[in-house]
């Protein structure tokens, strides 16, 4: 009464590239994923998709794809792609393959992959504004520049134009001191009165 059974050796491996980065201007991106497999049945394997986003895990097609529009499974012998359509940078996630062969009981015989980071660039903003903005930042600089030097000049020149007026003006008081100390002996000022 015992029963003469084979032993399920079913043993799957999944293999995915760690990253994958889409340009701001691609609308489509396919995800890879390869499996190999030892002691399965010939029946083709079920494939799951799964994401993980920031907070929350997502089961996008287990087997059947949620969003028929936004996600498509792709299956060529032991290499599947999940095509993303309309993709946005919400769509940047932890994307991951699973293959299940269901008519084994070996607990090998339904693996996932490590998982691929899917990374959208965003848009990049428009250059010519970065190259407007910095060339208004630049002309008001040097705006600044011209003031500050023109003003800088400006009071150089009436600070030096008052000292050679203030020097002028103190040489003809020296001058008109010495005049005033020089006057010959025979001169008397009408205004002063002296006893004699």
């Amino acid at each position: 009464l015992f029963s003469t059974g084979t032993t399920d050796t079913c043993q799957v491996i999944v293999t995915q590239p760690r990253f994958q980065e889409a340009d701001y201007s691609m609308h489509t991106v396919f995800l890879t994923c390869a499996f190999s497999a030892s002691g399965c049945s010939s029946t083709p394997p079920q494939v799951l998709w799964f994401r993980f986003l920031t907070n929350e895990h997502e089961d996008l097609c287990t087997p059947g794809c949620t969003d028929h529009q936004k996600y498509t499974v792709h299956l060529s012998e032991n290499n599947i792609s999940l095509q993303i359509n309309d993709l946005t940078v919400d769509d940047n996630a932890v994307y991951i393959c699973g293959i299940a062969f269901l008519d084994s009981s070996s607990p090998l015989s339904k693996q996932t992959g490590d998982g691929t980071v899917l990374t959208k660039t965003a848009e990049k903003q428009n250059s010519n504004g970065k190259l407007i903005s910095m060339i208004i930042a630049s002309s008001l600089l040097f705006l600044y520049s011209t003031t500050v030097f023109t003003f800088f000049v400006v009071y150089k020149k009436i600070s030096s134009g008052r000292k050679i007026f203030q020097a002028i003006a103190q040489e003809l008081q020296k001058q008109r001191y010495a005049e005033r100390c020089q006057q010959p002996d025979g001169l008397e000022d009408d205004t002063v009165y002296q006893n004699r």
